[in-house]
């Protein structure tokens, strides 16, 4: 098959265009993490804190979640802790009601007919509403906190602040798999982080984020899409940005980071980034879907000019590798950043394998995400 050099040309030109779009997009991350600085502030809010952890067929992790709750060294005073059960199928419940040991503890199930549609969302706000906290902290029952996590997180806090978003780290557990997983997690997380330092807030991960109740309701809440099962974090975050005056915050602290064990299997993996994938094309941003499916656009064309300068005119792979080695780069020198600021026991030798792993499956999960069911915590989830 032979290709007219105008139509070449022109070809050449699109994927050009998509790769200067996706440096251009690393290089504002890059730039964001650079202006992230810790916190000055030395002084804990005034405000009551009510932190909300929605569970569900948790058996397996909610006594070391309990315990790394209870370590927590901050006045027990001033915080509350809810644990929602979300008609959970195990002894999740059971379990977590005869080991609690502080009074600032307690457990909620959310009622059989309350937004039955919305899953984990429905039990984030079924806390909410009967939480005494001004500040709202979500978290999950397979997380583990360093004793402080509390106490930095919330000195993020100031007057003009509505949303912080907190750092969150994959356990691994040495093998290749789980440190593939960490390190584009990690990635995942950095990219979260460093568009919040360049003021375009546009993801973050509900292990480890605080808000203002009044900013909740103020925006809303999840009202405007309690029909999907995931976006209780960024969905929010992106109306806090757009909808009030409140600044969002990215907490670039080690010891307020959240800790979970990586996906034990593939299939869980690919479940999960489904999941995470099903609610871009619901951002009420249609400039910053446009953005991530010209992203998208642009790890599909990777595969593309490959397969073109096999098969058709090999003036593809050049462009090809450079798009490769150019990716590479930009995105080795942002984990490097997150590396020296945030997780430093993040092993960069795994680099080159898991960004050769990363294109397919970003490739195959957004778009069985965007299209697709997809399974949580035993349930279907139909789109």
């Amino acid at each position: 098959m032979t290709i007219d050099s105008s139509v070449l040309i022109y070809i050449h030109l699109v994927f050009l265009l998509l790769l200067l779009h996706y440096l251009f997009f690393l290089q504002r991350i890059l730039g964001g993490l650079n202006k992230l600085k810790k916190s000055g502030n030395d002084v804990i809010p005034n405000e009551m804190i009510s932190i909300i952890i929605p569970f569900r067929n948790e058996e397996e992790n909610i006594l070391i979640n309990l315990k790394s709750i209870e370590s927590q060294r901050y006045p027990i005073e001033k915080y509350e802790v809810i644990y929602v059960d979300d008609f959970s199928e195990d002894r999740s419940f059971e379990i977590l009601s005869n080991n609690i040991t502080k009074d600032n503890i307690r457990i909620l199930s959310v009622p059989k007919d309350y937004s039955t549609n919305a899953h984990k969302k429905r039990a984030i706000r079924y806390g909410i509403e009967n939480a005494k906290g001004d500040i709202i902290v979500t978290t999950d029952a397979d997380c583990i906190y360093e004793d402080e996590w509390l106490h930095y997180l919330m000195l993020s806090f100031d007057p003009v602040t509505g949303f912080v978003s907190g750092p969150v780290e994959f356990i691994s557990d040495g093998n290749l798999f789980s440190e593939f997983q960490k390190l584009e997690f990690a990635g995942l997380v950095l990219t979260g982080a460093g568009l919040i330092g360049s003021n375009h807030p546009t993801i973050c991960n509900a292990a480890n984020i605080a808000y203002r109740k009044n900013v909740f309701i103020d925006v809303g809440g999840f009202k405007d899409n309690m029909n999907l099962s995931s976006g209780d974090d960024e969905l929010l975050m992106q109306k806090v940005s757009k909808d009030t005056d409140f600044r969002v915050k990215f907490c670039i602290d080690k010891k307020a980071i959240v800790k979970t064990s990586a996906n034990k299997t593939i299939e869980n993996f690919i479940q999960q980034r489904k999941r995470w994938a099903s609610k871009g094309l619901f951002y009420a941003d249609k400039s910053l879907v446009l953005k991530l499916m010209l992203i998208y656009t642009f790890y599909f064309g990777l595969i593309l000019q490959l397969i073109l300068g096999l098969t058709t005119h090999i003036s593809f792979l050049f462009p090809f590798i450079m798009s490769l080695l150019l990716k590479f780069a930009f995105e080795f020198m942002i984990l490097h950043k997150g590396k020296d600021k945030l997780f430093s026991d993040l092993n960069l030798k795994y680099f080159f394998p898991t960004e050769l792993i990363q294109i397919p499956y970003i490739i195959y999960a957004g778009l069985v995400g965007t299209f697709g069911n997809y399974f949580w915590k035993s349930r279907k989830i139909k789109r």
